[in-house]
């Protein structure tokens, strides 16, 4: 089946069983927002159009701090009538992927087999088989007199009755997968009481939904001790990887001096490729060595006149862009300096700060030092500017 397809992303709730201090949705997990880890899984993937958030109301600031610029629409009371939000802003599609926010380690596999499946049925979601024992459980009995002795009250205890069959069970995940039409039908006639899904919905108007192979990782995030566990499960399938970046740049009269994104006053400024900032360059190309993605002359060629004069916050946050639609995490960036003059350390902290803002780190994973060459060289001499940067970043085992 080809055409739109379009995923949509459920991120409207408060999280009020998380213990988060905020909507569970922006807390930071495996290293960036919940939400930030659906985004880049979609955006990533070849066979997804568009990407659609749907938050809760004055959650926009949240959400572009935590994923950048997205599209986005307003959700309402429930879980329904937030996804009839944002399908309703889809407006018209092929198919569409209903995902939940709080299930932030979503894999290519597990899209292409829904994908596959959508060719066959009118949905489709990814499911486990359940391995655990079930049983029902009884009328409740009070605990022992020692017990109601030590507690100054009566307590109670479930007690085990029948078990039940394992056979032809499943846990069912998200995102869920359907041809749009089906699905927008589905949710405009509902009548019945409130979903937990949207699979049921369409079933109730009689179509078929096919089941596919889920993932563990897709473990849903709901209360405090499941953050531990996410952190556990995501460390296991991640792998450290280190890059170098350098630049260079002349010094020249009646050019404005921008150094970590911070414009410094100074006789002279940098001459080059944009507003030749060598700091955010160096970043940059660091960034882009982690993920084996050339460097900035590749993304941003100097001989292509729209960059002339460009910010370097831009090539910044387009590698860093990269590294997320990788299914990277971004750890730690060191930055040296190499000049006699200005002096770096008055504006040390503001450079950290802006870096730290353009890649969405804490400022305390930001490092900012300066060296002179002791008069030696083109630096020793005054007649430019050297950088060297270092990322680190963690990434899936599977993109090594």
């Amino acid at each position: 089946m080809t055409g739109l397809t379009v995923a949509l992303i459920v991120a409207a709730g408060t999280g009020e069983r998380s213990g988060a201090s905020g909507p569970k949705q922006f807390t930071v997990v495996a290293g960036k927002p919940m939400v930030a880890h659906s985004v880049a899984a979609f955006r990533a993937h070849t066979g997804i159009d568009r990407v659609i958030v749907v938050i809760g109301a004055g959650q926009e600031a949240a959400l572009t701090a935590a994923a950048g610029k997205i599209e986005h629409v307003t959700g309402g009371a429930t879980r329904r009538l937030s996804v009839l939000a944002g399908l309703k802003a889809i407006g018209s599609a092929d198919r569409v992927l209903v995902h939940d926010a709080a299930r932030p380690f979503l894999s290519a596999v597990v899209i292409d087999r829904l994908l596959a499946a959508l060719d066959g049925a009118p949905g489709a979601i990814p499911a486990l088989p359940v391995v655990d024992t079930l049983a029902i459980a009884t009328d409740n009995i009070p605990v022992c007199a020692e017990r109601m002795e030590h507690d100054g009250a009566p307590g109670l205890l479930r007690l085990l009755g029948a078990g039940i069959s394992r056979d032809n069970l499943f846990r069912v995940q998200t995102p869920q997968a359907f041809h749009f039409p089906t699905l927008l039908a589905a949710h405009c006639g509902w009548a019945g009481p409130e979903p937990t899904d949207d699979a049921q919905m369409i079933r109730a108007d009689g179509h078929d939904v096919a089941i596919v192979e889920g993932d563990a990782m897709l473990e849903k995030i709901t209360y405090p001790a499941d953050f531990a566990a996410a952190e556990a499960r995501r460390s296991v399938q991640m792998i450290s990887r280190s890059a170098s970046g350098f630049d260079v740049h002349r010094l020249v009269e009646g050019e404005e001096l921008w150094l970590g994104g911070v414009l410094i006053p100074h006789t002279m400024g940098l001459s080059g490729h944009s507003d030749a900032d060598v700091a955010l360059h160096a970043i940059t190309d660091a960034l882009l060595g982690t993920i084996c993605a050339g460097d900035i002359g590749l993304h941003f060629p100097p001989s292509d006149p729209q960059w002339r004069g460009a910010r370097s916050d831009q090539f910044l946050a387009h590698a860093l862009s990269l590294v997320d639609a990788a299914g990277g995490i971004l750890d730690f960036v060191d930055l040296t300096l190499m000049c006699e003059a200005p002096k770096i350390g008055p504006h040390r902290e503001a450079m950290r700060a802006r870096i730290a803002n353009v890649l969405r780190l804490p400022i305390s994973r930001v490092s900012v030092k300066a060296t002179t060459t002791e008069r030696l060289g083109f630096a020793g001499r005054g007649e430019g500017i050297a950088a060297q940067a270092i990322a680190t970043v963690r990434l899936p085992e599977e993109e090594q």
